[in-house]
């Protein structure tokens, strides 16, 4: 049977190899050049390997920051970096660009029917659920509390290890396995153990986790569309390797449901955990289903925020100046509240770090942790700079491009510069329209955790940057982008670690 799927894909890289070597004339010299038959297939087999510099590259040159992608058979696919079309798909004619059925089944072997891979009923229901616990300040004060007990108890004690054996350590790993635990704690009441215990279950799980993501956003980069459907069925090279992986993300998320479960069933105090609100929701409480939001919520708060950290504290060693106004502001906020170095900073000192608050979100703006997002069109429409989708066409907006656009950003979009979101009047922190920096999404389907996020990410700054110096060894090129479901990169980010004194 592989013998027949190395044929049938000779037979279909063959013309491609062919229009490579005797190119005709593509249809268009700017967006992605579209060939007779194969359409623009030979631009992604060129350049997938730097797929999202590519996009930067052809979006930047079309007039409207949008171009249509055809693949054969007719099929079309339109990715733009235009905030006004992204406000219109995302917000204007919201119910005409849902996930749709396409979308969904290319993630539903990992994602189930969660929150990030539903649409209608199933997920409005979802949403409404996470909108309300969301909202409350008793989740604030939870992710406070929490987030705190992590940092002191696990991550402090495992940088300072590294900083005393003088050792290099993956900061990349490190800063997923401290989101993991984390999101396990908050999200299910569980304590996965990953940084500094031992946590067997919980590592095993984040390595199947990670293979699993990885191989399944390659589905979306498939030179023939759905030939991953072919492998899956013959169960065969990469699929094999994801059904393996998934079978270990479900029983490990399965245990997580049955746990609560049974918590809930033996005790009357209530639980505070994301979890336990579902599964006190009829309608959402099967298995498989609680079981696809536990998948989803590691997604979103596991891989998000680390991908954000390790990007942040690249830059960071490629920019001394902005770690010393960093520092200087929490030097700023110590001496006004009396707290030492290593005390803890509350919710309202984290309010006062503008300036950090400012360079996670530039850094978030070069390297947004989920750098596309897709979705689907249900009727013909005209996007406000005119370009034409059709019904069943696929469409993105492309966040990692948009923060690269001259159009949006200036001459300086390049530039990991802070300021540009400081109020020069006043010295706060300055937020921008979602539709141009749709980094936590936008519209209805706008990111519930962006405040969560950004307290632990500026609480994890202010602590490591407060005890510790991060030395980046030799790594002043980028790292390479390894596309998963969200940013990260490939090898890790090797860091050394030194006390501050």
């Amino acid at each position: 049977m592989e013998f027949l799927i190395i044929v049938i894909f000779f037979l279909i890289a063959l013309p491609i190899f062919i229009l490579f070597i005797f190119p005709r004339q593509p249809s268009s010299h700017i967006g992605f050049k579209s060939y007779p038959i194969v359409g623009s297939i030979p631009g992604l087999v060129k350049n997938r390997h730097r797929f999202l510099d590519w996009t930067v590259e052809t979006l930047s040159r079309c007039p409207t920051q949008t171009a249509v992608f055809r693949r054969p058979g007719n099929q079309q696919f339109v990715m733009t970096a235009n905030p006004a079309n992204v406000e219109f798909m995302l917000k204007t004619k919201f119910d005409s660009f849902p996930k749709g059925e396409r979308f969904i089944s290319f993630l539903e072997d990992f994602l189930g029917r969660g929150i990030f891979n539903s649409d209608g009923e199933m997920w409005w229901k979802q949403r409404k659920t996470a909108s309300y616990e969301f909202s409350t300040r008793s989740l604030r004060d939870f992710v406070m509390t929490n987030v705190t007990v992590e940092i002191n108890t696990r991550l402090v004690p495992v940088l300072a290890t590294a900083a005393n054996a003088g050792e290099s350590i993956d900061l990349q790993d490190v800063l997923e396995r401290f989101a993991f635990d984390n999101i396990c704690k908050l999200a299910f009441n569980v304590d996965a153990a990953c940084l500094g215990d031992d946590g067997a279950d919980g590592v095993e799980f984040m390595r199947a986790f990670d293979t699993a993501a990885t191989i399944i956003s390659k589905r979306f980069q498939s030179v023939v569309s759905y030939s991953w459907k072919i492998k899956k069925k013959l169960d065969i090279g990469s699929e094999k390797l994801l059904r393996e992986s998934i079978v270990t993300v479900h029983r490990f998320a399965d245990d997580i449901v049955r746990h609560r479960i049974d918590d809930q069933a033996r005790s009357n105090d209530k639980n505070e955990d994301l979890l336990s609100r579902f599964i006190n929701i009829e309608e959402m409480s099967s298995p498989e289903l609680l079981r696809d939001i536990v998948i989803s919520f590691i997604l979103a708060g596991r891989d998000t925020t680390s991908s954000a950290l390790s990007w942040f504290f690249w830059l960071l060693s490629k920019h001394p100046e902005v770690e010393d106004k960093i520092r200087q502001e929490l030097n700023s906020i110590r001496a006004r509240t009396g707290k030492r170095v290593g005390e803890v900073y509350g919710f309202e000192d984290l309010k006062l770090m503008n300036y950090l608050h400012a360079a996670i979100t530039e850094s978030l703006r070069l390297y947004p942790p989920v750098p596309v997002d897709t979705m689907s069109c249900v009727e013909d429409n005209v996007l406000p700079d005119g370009t034409f989708v059709g019904k069943a066409w696929g469409i993105s907006y492309n966040a990692y491009a948009m923060g690269r656009m001259e159009s949006i950003w200036g001459k300086c979009c390049d530039r990991f510069d802070p300021e540009r979101w400081i109020d020069e009047t006043n010295g706060g922190f300055r937020g921008e329209n979602p539709y141009k920096f749709p980094v936590f999404h936008a519209g209805p389907r706008m990111c519930l955790g962006k405040e969560m996020a950004y307290i632990q990410m500026k609480s994890i700054v202010a602590a490591v940057l407060d005890r510790f110096v991060v030395e980046v060894p030799g790594k002043k090129e980028r790292p390479e982008i390894l596309l998963s479901m969200t940013l990260r990169m490939k090898g890790g980010l090797f860091v050394r670690i030194h006390e501050r004194t």
